[in-house]
C-alpha cells in the first residue's frame, strides 16, 4: 500500500538533490512537447485568452485561439440553441479559460476543427488545403514528438530516483536509442482508446486514470507488446485509481497558487512535484507488483531503477556481457550516480553512436558564414512548422528573404562567437541567449518599421509582450533553438563542412551569399 504523504517526502528529497536537472527537464517538456499547457499559456506561447465579446459567426481567422474556435464551430453548427446561447453568454467565460489552460495550440484535434471550421467558409480552397497540411503535420508531431518526449520525460524521473547525477538529456533517450516507432503506436492507441471512451464521459474518467501508467512502463521497457503493456496498467491502478484522483487533488492548493503567479511557479516547483511523485508512485506499484509474481511481471525487466549496482558489480556485469549485444557494452563507462546504460534492455544499432559533440570549439570565418545560412534556413524552416502547427497557415510568417530568415542567422553566429566560452554553464547560456534574442527582435522589428513604415509582425494578442515587438514565449523558444544550435547543429554541421576541400567549402559559402543578395534585391524591387 502507498501513502501520498510518503511518496511527497521521498520527492521533496530528490528535489534537493537534482532540483535543478527536475526543473529543466520539466520546461523542455512543457515548450517542445506541450505536456503542461498551463504553464505555456502563461508563459505566452499561444495567443492570450480573449474576452468573451466576439462574434461567432465571423469568418475564419488562423489567429482564432481555442476557445474562439470552439465557439465559432458553436455558432456554425447549431445555430441558434441553447448551446449557441450559452457561448455568447458570461458563463462562457469560465469555459473559455478551461480550454485555454488545458489545451494546447499545436494539438491535432485543434488543428482539425481549424479545417473544418475554414471550410464551412470556404468550402474547397487553397487555404483549407494548407490547413489540411497543418493538420497531417499536427498529428506527426503529437506521435513522435509529444509522445516520445512524454515517455522520456518518465524516464528521467525514474532514474532520478536513485540516480541524482541522471543527465538532463534522458528526455531523448528514446531518439538516441532509434527506439520510436513502437511507443509511438502504443502511445497512439492509449490516444485513440481515451478519445473513444472520453465520449462516454464517466469512462473518460476512468480510463484516463487506468491508462496512466502507460508512459512509465514503455519507459522502463520500451519494446513491451501492446496488450501486454494495457494489461500492466490496468493491473497497476486496479484499486489505486480514485486514491491517484486524490493525489492530484491533494495539488489543487498549488495549481491555484501557479494561477495567481501567472504559470511562473509551475516551471519552479510544481510541475517537477507532480511528476516526481507520480514517479515515486510508479516504482511503488510496479515494486510490489514485481515482488507478488503476478501475471506478466517480467515484463517489467529494469531492476536498475531501483537496485544501484555497485563497481564490483558493474565490472562483473561487463566482463559477463555479450559485447555484440550493443554499442553501449564496447563504449560503456561508468558514470559516478548514473544508470548504467549498457544493462538497459535496449541498446541502439551501431550507426547510432557517434563521437561526442565538441561544442567549445572554434569556427572558422567560414564556417560561421556558412552556419549563419544554415541557421537562417532552419530558422525559417521551424517558424514554417510552428505556424502550421498552431495556426494551420504559412501567413503569419514575417520572412523579408525566403527561405531565409535572417535574425535567426545573425542570432545564431552572435551566440556562437560570445557563448563559446561559458559552454559548460547551460542555465546561463539560455538565459544569454533569451537576452540576445530579445533584444534583436525588438532592434529588428523598430528597424524594420522606420524603414518600411509598416510594423513587421505584432505580438500583442500575446502575454508578456513588449510594445508588441517581442514577447516571452517566442524569445524562450528561440533561446532553446539557439541551445540546441550552439550544443549539437552547429558543431555536427560544421564537422561535415568541414570535410569538404578548401574550395569547395569557399564555393558554397559564395553561392549562398550570391542567392541571399539576389533574393533582397528582387524583393526590394517587388
Amino acid at each position: 500500500m502507498w501513502k501520498r504523504r510518503v511518496l511527497k517526502k521521498k520527492v521533496r528529497t530528490t528535489m534537493k538533490q537534482s532540483y535543478w536537472r527536475m526543473v529543466s527537464v520539466c520546461f523542455l517538456a512543457a515548450m517542445l512537447a506541450g505536456l503542461y499547457p498551463v504553464s505555456a499559456t502563461f508563459l505566452g506561447t499561444q495567443a492570450a485568452i480573449p474576452s468573451i465579446d466576439r462574434d461567432m459567426t465571423a469568418p475564419f481567422s488562423a489567429e482564432l485561439t481555442n476557445s474562439q474556435l470552439v465557439s465559432s464551430l458553436a455558432g456554425r453548427l447549431f445555430g441558434d440553441t441553447f448551446l449557441s446561447d450559452f457561448f455568447q453568454s458570461p458563463f462562457s467565460a469560465v469555459a473559455d479559460l478551461v480550454i485555454e489552460l488545458i489545451s494546447t495550440s499545436s494539438s491535432a484535434f485543434f488543428s482539425v476543427l481549424r479545417a473544418l471550421n475554414n471550410y464551412f467558409v470556404e468550402n474547397w480552397g487553397i487555404s483549407t488545403l494548407i490547413l489540411i497540411i497543418g493538420v497531417i503535420t499536427s498529428f506527426l508531431y503529437q506521435l513522435f514528438i509529444r509522445n516520445i518526449l512524454n515517455i522520456g520525460e518518465k524516464r528521467f524521473f525514474l532514474e532520478s530516483h536513485s540516480y541524482r547525477q541522471t543527465p538532463i538529456s534522458k528526455i531523448f533517450f528514446l531518439y538516441k536509442l532509434r527506439c520510436i516507432q513502437h511507443p509511438a503506436w502504443i502511445m497512439f492507441c492509449r490516444s485513440v482508446f481515451q478519445f473513444l471512451w472520453s465520449l462516454t464521459v464517466v469512462g473518460g474518467v476512468i480510463k484516463y486514470y487506468e491508462y496512466s501508467m502507460i508512459p512509465y512502463i514503455l519507459a522502463e521497457n520500451p519494446q513491451i507488446s501492446r496488450k501486454d503493456v494495457f494489461f500492466l496498467s490496468r493491473q497497476l491502478m486496479r484499486h489505486n485509481k480514485y486514491r491517484l484522483f486524490l493525489m492530484h487533488v491533494s495539488f489543487a492548493g498549488w495549481k491555484l497558487l501557479s494561477l495567481l503567479t501567472f504559470g511562473l511557479l509551475d516551471f519552479a516547483f510544481v510541475n517537477p512535484y507532480m511528476t516526481g511523485t507520480e514517479a515515486e508512485l510508479y516504482l511503488n506499484l510496479r515494486r510490489n507488483y514485481v515482488l507478488s509474481r503476478s501475471p506478466r511481471y517480467e515484463c517489467l525487466n529494469d531492476s536498475y531503477l531501483e537496485h544501484v549496482p555497485s563497481e564490483d558489480e558493474l565490472l562483473i556485469s561487463k566482463a559477463l556481457y555479450d559485447d555484440s549485444r550493443g554499442p553501449y557494452t564496447q563504449i560503456s563507462y561508468f558514470a559516478p550516480e548514473q544508470y548504467p546504460v549498457f544493462l538497459f534492455s535496449v541498446q541502439p544499432p551501431f550507426k547510432a553512436v557517434r563521437s561526442p559533440v565538441k561544442a567549445d570549439r572554434k569556427y572558422t570565418f567560414l564556417s560561421c558564414v556558412f552556419l549563419f545560412h544554415a541557421f537562417s534556413i532552419l530558422g525559417w524552416g521551424a517558424e514554417m512548422m510552428i505556424q502550421l502547427l498552431i495556426n494551420g497557415t504559412s501567413d503569419g510568417i514575417y520572412s523579408p528573404v525566403s527561405p531565409w530568415m535572417p535574425i535567426y542567422g545573425i542570432f545564431g553566429t552572435l551566440i556562437l562567437l560570445v557563448c563559446r566560452r561559458i559552454i559548460k554553464k547551460p542555465a546561463f547560456v539560455f538565459l544569454l541567449n533569451f537576452v540576445f534574442f530579445t533584444v534583436l527582435e525588438f532592434a529588428m522589428s523598430l528597424t524594420a518599421e522606420l524603414i518600411t513604415g509598416l510594423r513587421p509582425w505584432d505580438y500583442s494578442g500575446y502575454s508578456f509582450n513588449i510594445a508588441g515587438r517581442v514577447y516571452a514565449g517566442g524569445s524562450v523558444s528561440a533561446a532553446l533553438f539557439g541551445c540546441a544550435f550552439l550544443y549539437y547543429i552547429a558543431p555536427r554541421l560544421t564537422d561535415r563542412f568541414m570535410k569538404l576541400t578548401k574550395s569547395v567549402r569557399i564555393t558554397v559559402c559564395v553561392c549562398l551569399t550570391l542567392a541571399f543578395i539576389v533574393d533582397i534585391l528582387l524583393k526590394a524591387l517587388s
